[in-house]
């Protein structure tokens, strides 16, 4: 039902009167909502669940969002323990998925409406409602689930920025590329979407999650020990780069993606091939520590350390990647696994789970 939206849905009282008129919402929207809150930076156990958080407002050229789901990503966890700095108090998560519950005029006026199925990525998304500015807007098309939407847009835009545009096209359809922990999360993306780019692709997990390694269909899997309670593998356990280098015929590859950080840092750069370029987009084990410049001159290698919104700078380049991914998955060209789901009031046990390792695909929070 549509109905004229509740002042309290909106930015301020100031806001022009002919935006309060025109606003379109649910006739339901409440004035406080749930919301997993981080008012201290530290453990999971930080995290509280609080049940009168206000609802956000919305300003024109937004739209209120009620999420069904929020992805659980690593990048969470950072700012939940401060290693990406935020300020306090805020509303965990950033990727999220549900059905747009009010419009604002500009926001009608890019085809949104009150009832569309939308994905997107903001900060604030651990929670019954996220005001989205229209352009973060992502319609999810008729075939996929939105919780299989939900997944697409952190992790999903992550995988394909990485396997098309970070390496700076130093890599060719043919050559070799390393992917590590393809067992979970974004690699598991990164991995098929890599093979679609004609890629060969080495893949590292660890021994426990073989088989849903092996259903990324990289040419080669190097499997670890698991490193009990952790979100990585024993990348002690196996001589990574010697593997590297006998499957590669001694040349190594043209591309390493890395979201492991201080475990992997030394494997990755030494089974770079010549003019190779190390990509660095994570820390699941920890930072990766400065190092000079003067240690890639031994094959001329390039190295970057990118983040999401420099790869989808506006609206084109996010439809781009978007139209991509929701193809694929159309298609049947790109297998999304959901390993599992917890209810918003068991927000501290999905962080948790992501962090001890448990994972082996995308993780969401349910919101009812």
């Amino acid at each position: 039902v549509e109905v004229m939206v509740p002042m309290r849905v909106m930015m301020s009282a100031r806001a022009p009167a002919s935006l309060l008129a025109r606003a379109r919402a649910f006739s339901s929207v409440p004035s406080t909502m749930k919301a997993a809150v981080i008012r201290e930076t530290g453990p999971a156990e930080v995290m509280k669940v609080e049940t009168d958080y206000p609802v956000p407002e919305i300003k024109d050229g937004q739209v209120l969002v009620k999420n069904e789901f929020a992805g659980i990503n690593f990048i969470d966890t950072y700012h939940r323990k401060g290693l990406y700095e935020r300020e306090l108090p805020f509303v965990g998560g950033q990727e999220g998925g549900g059905v747009v519950a009010a419009v604002t005029p500009k926001a009608e006026a890019q085809g949104i409406k009150v009832g569309d199925r939308v994905a997107y990525s903001i900060l604030q998304t651990y929670s019954e409602y996220s005001a989205v500015p229209a352009a973060k807007i992502l319609k999810v098309p008729d075939g996929v689930g939105l919780d299989v939407a939900t997944a697409c847009v952190v992790q999903g835009l992550t995988a394909h920025y990485l396997t098309h545009d970070a390496h700076a096209q130093l890599i060719k359809p043919g050559e070799w590329m390393l992917i590590h922990g393809v067992g979970g999360g974004t690699c598991q993306w990164a991995a098929q979407m890599a093979r679609l780019r004609g890629y060969k692709v080495i893949g590292t997990a660890a021994k426990g999650k073989r088989e849903v390694a092996e259903q990324t269909m990289c040419n080669e899997l190097i499997l670890l020990d698991e490193v009990p309670g952790k979100s990585f593998e024993d990348y002690e356990s196996v001589d990574v780069t010697k593997k590297v280098m006998e499957i590669t015929g001694g040349e190594g590859c043209k591309a390493v993606i890395d979201g492991i950080g201080l475990s992997t840092v030394d494997i990755s750069i030494n089974s770079l091939a010549r003019r190779g370029i190390f990509v660095s987009f994570g820390n699941a084990s920890g930072s990766v520590p400065a190092f000079p410049v003067l240690r890639l001159i031994g094959k001329s290698a390039f190295v970057t350390r990118p983040k999401l919104l420099d790869y989808t700078v506006d609206r084109a380049e996010l439809d781009r990647r978007a139209g991509d991914i929701f193809g694929w998955l159309l298609n049947g060209e790109l297998k999304v696994k959901i390993d599992t789901y917890f209810d918003l009031e068991d927000a501290v046990k999905g962080h948790q789970y992501l962090e001890e390792g448990k994972s082996t695909g995308k993780v969401l929070y349910r919101i009812n």
